[in-house]
This record gives C-alpha cells, sequence and structure tokens, in this order.
C-alpha cells in the first residue's frame, strides 16, 4: 500500500490569507467575548483584579471586565457558613451520621487546670465576612483559623477545673471561645467572623483515667440524688407543718375571740340588769331569783319543794311534768 503524504505546498496555494485573517479575527473576538464576561452567584462576592492588582468588588450577577486577562476576577463565598472540627472527622452526615474513625486526639487531648486529662472535640462555623482580606492577608487560610481556634480552646480549657468544663462552664467556654477567636482574627485581617462555637464531647482519656473519673462522677451523681430527695422530703414536711400550725393558730384566735365576745356580752347584760335594779330593785331581785330557781332546776328530773325544816311537803310548784304532758 503506498504511503499517503501531506502536500503542504498544495494546501498553501489553496489557502487564501484573507481567510486565515478572518478565522483568526473571529476567534479572537469569541476569546475576547467570553474573557470579558463573569457570572457571580447570589451567596458571592468577587474580587476584581487590575493587571494582578486589586480593583474593586462586585456582587451577584453578570459583570464585565477588560478582556484577554487583563483582569481576571476570584469568586469568594460569602454568605456560605463552614465547619471546622476539631477531635474527629465527618465523613457523611445525615440522618444516620457517620464519622472517621481515624486518630484524631492530638488535636483534642488537653490539660485542665486542675492537671487531669481530658479529651475535648468540638466545632466552629465562620462566615467570610471581608473577601479582600480572605484572598490576600493570609496565605493558609484554614490552617490559621485552625491554629487560633485550638490556641483559644486550650487556653479556656488549660483554666478550669475538669468538672467546671464538663458542668457550669461548658457555655461559658463556648461563648468565650467565640469571642477571643473573633478578636484574633480581627488583629489578624482574615476576614472572617466566627458564628457558632460548640463543645461536642467531653471526656477523659480511655483507660484508667476514665474510668477514675466515672466513678466520681457517679459519686457525684448519687449525691446530687440524695441532696435533690432531702429537699423534697423538706419541701413536702415544711409547708404540712407550717398549714398545721397555722391552723392551730386560727382555732386559737377563734377561740379567744369566742370568749372575748361572750365576757363582753356577759358585761352588757350584767349592765343591762344592774340599770333596771337602779330603778325598781324589789321587782329586779325577785326576777333575778326565780331565774336563778328555774335555771337550778331546768335539768332536773322529777323535783318537789319541801319546807327548810323537811317536815312537810310544801304544795307551791311541781317542777316536773306529770304524764300527759300536764303539769
Amino acid at each position: 500500500m503506498a504511503e499517503e503524504f501531506i502536500d503542504f505546498e498544495k494546501i498553501k496555494k489553496k489557502t487564501n490569507p484573507k481567510t486565515v485573517v478572518i478565522v483568526v479575527g473571529i476567534i479572537a473576538i469569541l476569546y475576547a467575548l467570553f474573557s470579558s464576561v463573569y457570572m457571580v452567584d447570589q451567596k458571592e462576592e468577587a474580587v476584581v483584579l487590575l493587571m494582578g492588582e486589586f480593583n474593586r468588588i462586585t456582587g451577584p450577577g453578570l459583570h464585565f471586565k477588560l478582556p484577554f486577562g487583563i483582569e481576571k476576577n476570584y469568586n469568594v463565598s460569602t454568605q456560605r457558613v463552614f465547619k471546622e472540627e476539631f477531635g474527629f472527622r465527618t465523613e457523611k452526615a445525615g440522618v444516620t451520621t457517620t464519622y472517621s474513625r481515624g486518630d484524631y486526639s492530638h488535636e483534642s487531648i488537653m490539660l485542665t487546670g486542675d492537671l487531669n486529662i481530658v479529651d475535648v472535640q468540638w466545632i466552629i462555623q465562620y462566615k467570610i465576612k471581608d473577601a479582600r482580606a480572605w484572598l490576600f492577608n493570609v496565605e493558609n487560610q484554614r490552617k490559621t483559623i485552625r491554629d487560633i481556634s485550638q490556641s483559644v480552646i486550650n487556653l479556656l480549657i488549660g483554666d478550669r477545673t475538669i468538672f467546671d468544663i464538663i458542668g457550669s462552664e461548658r457555655s461559658n467556654i463556648e461563648s468565650k471561645g467565640q469571642d477571643m477567636m473573633n478578636r484574633f482574627y480581627d488583629h489578624y485581617k482574615i476576614g472572617v467572623t466566627v458564628t457558632t462555637v460548640k463543645l461536642q464531647n467531653i471526656v477523659p482519656p480511655k483507660g484508667a483515667v476514665q474510668d477514675a473519673f466515672e466513678d466520681v462522677n457517679k459519686a457525684i451523681q448519687d449525691r446530687n440524688r440524695l441532696i435533690n430527695e432531702g429537699k423534697e422530703a423538706y419541701n413536702k414536711a415544711i409547708p404540712r407543718t407550717r398549714g398545721e400550725a397555722l391552723q392551730l393558730i386560727q382555732e386559737a384566735e377563734g377561740y379567744a375571740q369566742e370568749k372575748v365576745n361572750m365576757a363582753k356580752g356577759d358585761i352588757a347584760r350584767f349592765l343591762a340588769v344592774y340599770g333596771e335594779y337602779r330603778k325598781h330593785p324589789r321587782i329586779t331581785r325577785m326576777r333575778l331569783y326565780y331565774e336563778m330557781i328555774e335555771k337550778v332546776f331546768k335539768k332536773a328530773g322529777e323535783t318537789d319543794l319541801i319546807d327548810k325544816n323537811l317536815k312537810n311537803f310544801i304544795p307551791f310548784k311541781s317542777m316536773s311534768k306529770e304524764k300527759g304532758g300536764k303539769k
């Protein structure tokens, strides 16, 4: 089979220089057109450089720039929330989160203020607030963010006891950690702001330390349980006792008031009788005498009046009722 050769001379003769110029011109125009247009997403800002120097920042939408690389744009996600994990890694987030089995204890093992060792896993969430500072002020942004976060959490953990870290100081560490990180990031002009610091898991290292800590923690829980039970019994007994005491006081006050009212009534009756006595002494004496006799013999059964020498019955008055209801 005969070899085929490309006859460049023949092609050169057939090629029209004008056609070449037109093709090159079309390609240049297309390249200029595509290189002068760029798109910025809704959650982004674009930093535009003119000949390698900062020129401007543009927002979301379609924009134009000088073609042929005279101006270049770098899109930065300023509305996206980024997350950094320390002491663990998430492989797949979802309903059932999958974590990496790698060992990241070098990030989370820390020394507390009372010289205990604790394993603290935490996350931070941050947003880019200055696209220009994010691109130009720090060479390795992610490493710088992680280094500052680790130094801050180590500092806060080292100032507290292990039980404070696990208990009451947990939320305080999170809020102070966020404030301190933002101050450092502003100082170094990284262009980010931390929105969340969350301590995920705080436990002693596995082994004898963790076993001893669990024993201590269990003892603390038992102590708190007993204290709560004592408070519950106190809250049940004290109100009941106070109620009984209040009831006795009210009864005593009622009894005292009753006696006072009776005494006042007796005084009023005595004064009324005394007033009548002064007007009619003889009649009043007789009336008092009869009332006294009636009062004395009122509760008696069958009673007859006799003379004082016990010699004969006095047919004066029968104090008992006869059969049939008659006296």
